[in-house]
């Protein structure tokens, strides 16, 4: 009987949703050409105001028909499609794409937006509009691109970037944005035997980026987004069997190099400025020893692709791909090989779905050290080997009457060739994301994605005894052969409902959830890997403590009448960094866009977009390199610290540093902003300006003597604010049936100001360069963080430097260093991004562009060592920049602190020009071919001495890894 009643009650429970069946239609609509789902699509029975709209998987439900009515699907980039209900119950639709019409799907945080909905600050890069190229690492297809956002790559092969979106928002904290691949958010730090977190990433494998640049659309990430979002979007498997090959060869060198004297120069200036005697240390030959250091590179890229229904029924892709890169320093490279599986079933009639993602990378290099320094001082007059040499062959300065090296620098070609520092990393990363839309309310949809980021690797290097260029070598016979490894292992559980729903004119999208996050970290060192107990080479074995990120999450998007839109957005966030009291931080967000397009400018022919935008927002940071402050803690010291006790050894306790009172720093960001589009959307883009403020700044500051356990430690001090411009344009300046031109422009203009430190005090922080030692940089209330604090140089009638003469600014008549002032900074006037693409029949031609104005940098390189003392290093000779003839400047000492090494370093830069042909019918139509060739680095136009002035050192040129100009061809084949 109790069987009878639940059944009877399940048959009332279902009869209204029968009989709404009746007239109500369901139904999916894809993409033609890729068979993807299509969101946003407008579904509406014509002549009335009876809509809905696609959700994120392309799934409809629409009420209220009656046989007879007209369906019209429409959205912007596809051609309507008209269908006339009939009483059916299902009605799938395939979308036909429309070159005349276009619009983005925004993918955000837990969900997507269609672009002309969004109210925040934010833009995507799609696969046509990244940078072409040798794109060896993600974030390079998109440099240049997005407005604010500023990406600076080093020219070591597969090197990370140095990523800042609108400057970033800390002092001493991480200012890398967060950066999230298919929903998995990952830690901005590269595993042992890797060159960095992006370097696993195929770029080929990369669908879209999504840009989140203010509060009100980062703060759903809470307490890691005051920087910044980046999110990636790999490429998802298709229905429509393809096959796909990419091949790419490069050669390249590099075109630049430190001035310093060549070996006639040098043996005059020795000549001039050095003792009689020293003519005796000069050698018979004429040796470049930077030409010596560096070496003509190769670069191939392969990569081949597979897109298919598996088993019939499951999208599918499959890629596999092969980089290898060549540096510009001798014996350095860098090798990637990488698996890519994508897999997206659905069941029970779409559902419940499936995303799943797993990619598999092996990255080996051999590292080479930063030796240019050796190469500007070795002398030019010297040889690279000497085959009387006990140094493996090669020249180095050593007393042959007892064999031993004397002091001086060493040989650079040697310490390259001879050291063997090779690195070794696997990582496995994806993600499981399952989603259900609720049969008794296809509104509702639950998501869960889990997440997981192994990286796994090890660092040898092996110096022989013969080399001179280990300090320790010659003390055993087992050399200098350290030895690294480390385990970096990322768990994620999210977890959200997801409701939307079409209420006549009032639409409501509503999501709530939940985040957990555990990062794990074991890390092992030893100095000598043949005999780990001799001397102090003691092997230690680290375990880091776990980080673990617990979130709760909410965001609501209102639309009313497809005009008026409003996004709350809330999240509470717990972080293991900090003591229970200061443990969870709180992040709210707002935003407002109105659609003005239809109200201001119905009859225009010149405006056919406009929408205005209004956000606020507050977003945390505690990534700091100790994980656990708040804790009162005690290290046991390793082989090095033991305390001798009865004959035997004991490791030595020690208390760690702490601050239990440690809190979140917080960032509070406004936002206006223009969305536009001229001329029926030939002419698109926008225009925002923003606030910025930091609070209880994460500080590593001085603490007073007796007042800790160490003289510094991580605090909540100060503040500081950045406010800035950014303007981007994207127009099709010609767009016809066989010829199309398309610009992409963006301008970016900001100011970073700090408003308060620790008792008004500044914080002193930039190395010279050299030996002297000091500081040139400053953290100063009022002033641009990282400005420099320098003496202000003194001229004589002629025009030309004296030396160690400086202003007395205070006219107290002594110089010290109460005369030095605060003289530029590194921080740019303005940057520029431009990229054109040219179309014309089977012919294409594109290139991108970069400029800097206005930012300064202290040159370190000729402050360290333009001086005509360091013609002579301790016993031997050495060679210095040829910049020493423009000041004459015979000594170190405080010359390093003279504002004549400010440069300036703007510079306007062609990062790619690629030429292209493709055959569209090979192979009697089965497939396409497309033929290419370009110039990667092209050119760079700069007044700045230094190698390059696109530097990372916050405004310190100390040398750096040169960029070589590379010559590329390949193809690209599609089945």
């Amino acid at each position: 009987m109790k069987t009878m009643y639940q059944k009877l009650l399940l048959l009332l429970l279902m009869l209204p949703i029968s009989v709404l069946a009746q007239s109500t239609l369901t139904g999916t609509v894809r993409d033609n050409t890729t068979g993807q789902p299509v969101p946003g699509v407008s579904v509406l029975v014509q002549g009335t105001q009876n809509s809905t709209a696609t959700d994120i998987d392309g799934n409809y439900t629409l009420g209220n028909l009656k046989s007879g009515d007209v369906l019209v699907f429409s959205f912007i980039g596809f051609a309507e499609q008209v269908i006339e209900y009939t009483g059916q119950a299902t009605q799938n639709v395939t979308m036909q794409e429309d070159a005349t019409q276009l619009q983005e799907v925004v993918v955000i945080g837990y969900g997507t937006v269609k672009k002309k909905d969004a109210t925040g600050s934010v833009t995507t890069v799609s696969q046509k509009d990244f940078n072409k190229g040798a794109n060896v690492t993600a974030e390079n297809l998109l440099n240049g691109r997005v407005a604010g956002v500023t990406i600076n790559t080093s020219g070591a092969p597969g090197s990370g970037s140095e990523i800042r979106i609108r400057g970033g928002s800390s002092l001493f904290a991480s200012n890398d944005p967060l950066i999230v691949i298919d929903g998995l958010p990952i830690v901005n730090e590269g595993g042992i035997g890797a060159t960095s977190v992006l370097s696993s990433i195929n770029p080929n494998d990369i669908e879209s980026f999504t840009v989140l640049k203010d509060a009100s659309a980062t703060a759903i990430y809470g307490s890691r987004a005051s920087n910044g979002v980046i999110i990636i979007t790999t490429k998802k498997g298709a229905k429509d069997l393809k096959v796909s090959y990419n091949f790419t060869y490069g050669s390249g060198k590099i075109t630049d190099k430190i001035d310093v004297f060549s070996a006639s120069e040098f043996r005059e200036i020795i000549a001039a400025n050095r003792p009689a005697a020293d003519l005796a240390l000069l050698g018979d030959y004429d040796t470049d020893w930077q030409d010596k250091i560096y070496q003509r590179t190769d670069y191939v890229d392969n990569n081949v692709s597979l897109n298919g229904n598996l088993f019939d029924k499951i999208p599918s892709r499959l890629s596999i791909g092969n980089t290898y890169q060549e540096g510009a320093r001798l014996t350095n490279k860098f090798n990637r090989s990488t698996v890519s599986l994508s897999l997206n079933p659905s069941f029970l009639d779409d559902h419940l779905k499936f995303r799943v993602s797993a990619n598999y990378s092996n990255e080996k290099n051999r590292f080479a050290d930063g030796v240019e320094y050796q190469a500007i001082h070795f002398n030019p007059t010297q040889p690279v080997y000497d085959v009387d040499s006990p140094y493996g062959g090669f020249f180095e300065y050593y007393n042959p009457s007892n064999g031993q090296t004397l002091l001086g620098t060493r040989n650079p070609v040697a310490q390259l060739r001879q050291v063997q520092d090779n690195g070794l990393n696997n990582r496995l990363y994806g993600n499981i994301e399952t989603e259900y839309r609720f049969h008794f309310l296809p509104e509702l949809k639950a998501v869960v994605n889990l997440g997981y980021d192994r990286s796994n690797g090890n660092r040898t290097r092996l110096v022989p005894t013969d080399a001179a260029s280990g300090p320790s070598n010659n003390s055993t016979p087992y050399g200098n052969n350290e030895y690294s490894r480390r385990k970096l292992d990322n768990k994620l559980i999210d977890t959200y409902l997801n409701y939307n729903k079409t209420f006549g004119k009032f639409n409501v999208d509503a999501t709530a959830g939940y985040s957990y996050q555990k990062f794990e970290r074991e890390s092992f060192y030893t100095g000598n890997i043949l005999n780990p107990q001799l001397g102090s080479n003691f092997p230690e074995t680290d375990l880091d403590p776990d980080v673990v990120l617990v979130g709760f999450f909410g965001r609501t998007n209102f639309s009313f009448n497809d005009k008026y839109l409003l996004t709350f957005s809330y999240r509470r966030d717990g972080s293991s960094r900090f003591a229970k009291e200061n443990r969870w931080g709180n992040f709210p967000a707002a935003a407002f866009a109105w659609k003005l397009g239809d109200d201001l400018f119905k009859d225009s022919k010149i405006v056919s977009d406009f929408k205005l935008r209004l956000g606020y927002g507050i977003t945390g940071q505690q990534a700091i390199p100790e994980a656990n402050l708040y804790l009162e803690q005690v290290q046991l010291g390793d082989g090095n610290s033991q305390y001798m006790f009865g004959g035997s050894q004991y490791p030595v306790a020690v208390p760690r540093k702490y601050n239990p009172f440690l809190k979140w720093e917080e960032t509070t960001t406004y936002n206006a902003g223009i969305d536009y589009g001229l001329f029926n959307n030939r002419i698109t883009g926008a225009v925002d300006v923003f606030y910025k403020k930091s609070e209880d700044l994460l500080v590593d500051a001085p603490v007073a003597d007796g007042g800790n356990l160490s003289n510094y430690i991580y605090q909540n001090i100060g503040s500081f604010t950045t406010k800035g411009v950014e303007v981007s344009i994207i127009s099709d300046v010609v767009k016809t049936e066989n010829f199309t031109w398309n610009v992409n422009f963006n301008f970016t203009k900001y100011e970073r100001r700090i408003d308060k430190l620790a008792y008004g005090q500044d914080i002193y922080l930039g190395g010279t360069g050299s030996g002297t030692g000091g500081n040139v940089q400053v953290f100063r209330e009022d002033y641009t963080p990282y400005s420099f604090y320098l003496y202000k140089q003194l001229y004589d009638t002629s025009g030309a430097p004296i030396e160690g003469a400086y202003a007395d600014l205070n006219g107290d008549g002594i110089i010290n260093d109460k005369d030095r002032y605060i003289y530029k900074n590194p921080d740019p006037d303005a940057t520029f991004g431009f990229a054109s693409t040219i179309n014309w029949g089977n012919l294409d031609f594109s290139f991108n562009m970069r400029a800097s104005i206005g930012n300064r940098i202290y040159n370190a390189v000729n402050a360290g060592n333009a001086n005509l003392s360091l013609l002579k290093a301790d016993s031997v000779l050495a060679n210095v920049p040829a910049s020493v003839t423009s000041t004459n400047f015979v000594n170190t000492g405080d010359v390093v602190f003279s504002d004549i090494y400010i440069e300036n370093g703007s510079f306007l830069r062609m990062d790619n020009i690629t030429l292209g042909y493709t055959f569209k019918k090979w192979l009697e139509g089965k497939a396409s071919v497309r033929f290419f060739g370009g110039v990667q680095n092209a050119f760079i136009i700069t007044k700045y001495s230094g190698l390059d002035p696109e530097i990372t050192n916050n405004g310190r040129d100390q040398t750096i890894y040169p960029r070589t100009r590379q010559v590329l061809f390949g193809a690209n084949i599609n089945f």
